[in-house]
């Protein structure tokens, strides 16, 4: 590991494809330093957007409808740019970091143009990934960041996009891979680990490998139909909600269980854990299966997600506009775009969820996109969109507005 100067190796599409299935040979993915390091996640959005409209592709064919909703696509779409937002504001602190405690305290170093240096990285860090991911399922302030992955009653490809803004993947309907069950972390271990039922509920942590959970005992095999998302789902669309009724509920929870040491317990035990209870809770307390469930999916008029996914084409845009010249911006410019993303992230969950209020927050959101970029503070990627955007969210905020003096018109004739 080093630090000296040069540039990010260049990559092939090939080569970037098989980086997407972690399938590079050591030759390929061993640098000498960290400038040598390709962007790997920047180059796979193109591969990735690609494989999800594979999926909807072949989940159309299959079963004649898509392989997910809408308000729970967005919703996973804006926790992945949520999650990805302080990175823009703290550029690389976690590598910086990395790389200051490599240089300082490093215990010792591994050729790194070796096969065995690489093959041994890929156990350790698929080890580490096995302990951390286990801790943050088993530590109840670690699983309040952890649940916004797991919060989807869907599962498809935009679930992997759904992480926390606190800690910083995927699979598709494969029902079998033979002897590679016994190793690799296949799409089936991977459903059972998103699965809310009894049997599904703490196994099946491994990242590449299943080998770990085989050894320390947390492996379960697929066996009834899997439900997904959480035991107790927080039936909620709006990303700011999702992220932080579970640090509400430990807080409400930490005061009002008596005892000090019962309170540290409440932090550092699991999420299902109380006085009394063995450390993780207590496995009948799991809510039970029935087959029936329904996922949270509120009734919208067509026009209201068609008028999401038109917008929110628009914050994705804005967004990648942003990453491409953060460096160039003013550090207020950066703050009052982000702000500006958080606001419409929050304000497609109201209205996905049919909120009553939705509309007036659309209407300030709109208003304040025309303001905001008519000063310079917004700008999107295509300048031939520019005048697009102002009639766009002009006549956006009219139609809200108007449809908020229906409203309080109705209102007022059912009083009299």
């Amino acid at each position: 590991m080093g630090s000296e100067a040069g540039g990010p190796r260049a990559t092939a599409p090939g080569q970037q494809l098989r980086a997407l299935f972690y399938v590079l040979p050591p030759g390929e993915s061993s640098f000498r330093t960290v400038e040598e390091v390709p962007d790997y996640v920047e180059k796979s959005i193109p591969f990735f957007i690609a494989f999800i409209g594979l999926e909807f592709a072949v989940s159309w064919v299959q079963k004649r409808k898509l392989s997910g909703r809408i308000n729970d696509g967005i919703s996973s779409l804006s926790l992945g740019i949520l999650s990805r937002l302080p990175d823009v504001l703290f550029r690389s602190v976690d590598l910086i970091s990395y790389i200051y405690v490599w240089n300082n305290y490093r215990l010792f170093e591994l050729p790194w143009d070796s096969p065995w240096t690489w093959y041994l990285t890929l156990l350790g860090v698929d080890f580490a990934y096995y302990c951390f991911h286990r801790i943050s399922h088993e530590v109840n302030i670690l699983w309040a960041a952890h649940q916004v992955h797991h919060s989807s009653e869907d599962y498809n490809l935009f679930t992997a996009l759904r992480q926390s803004v606190l800690q910083k993947y995927t699979s598709w309907v494969i029902t079998n891979l033979g002897p590679l069950e016994w190793i690799l972390n296949t799409p089936s271990h991977h459903r059972v680990h998103h699965g809310r039922n009894p049997y599904c509920i703490d196994k099946n942590y491994g990242g590449t490998f299943i080998i770990w959970d085989r050894i320390f005992g947390t492996f379960e095999a697929e066996d009834a139909k899997v439900v997904y998302g959480l035991t107790h789902p927080v039936n909620s669309f709006d990303p700011i909600m999702l992220q932080l009724r579970p640090l509400a509920h430990i807080w409400n929870t930490f005061w009002a269980t008596p005892g000090f040491c019962n309170k540290l317990s409440v932090i550092f035990k699991g999420p299902g854990w109380g006085p009394g209870k063995p450390r993780l809770g207590l496995p009948e307390e799991i809510p039970v299966i029935t087959g029936k469930e329904v996922p949270f999916n509120p009734s919208v008029p067509a026009y209201l997600n068609c008028y999401a996914v038109v917008h929110f084409a628009v914050i994705m845009d804005l967004y990648t506009e942003l990453l491409g010249t953060v460096t160039m911006l003013s550090q207020g410019t950066i703050l009052l775009r982000i702000g500006f993303i958080i606001l419409s992230l929050t304000s497609f969950g109201l209205l996905m969820e049919n909120r009553p209020k939705a509309g007036i927050l659309e209407i300030i959101r709109c208003l304040v996109f025309v303001g905001v970029y008519k000063l310079g503070h917004l700008r999107s990627q295509f300048s031939s969109l520019c005048y697009a955007y102002e009639v766009l969210f002009s006549l956006c905020a009219a139609f809200w507005g108007i449809q908020i003096m229906k409203r309080i018109t109705s209102s007022k004739d059912k009083h009299h």
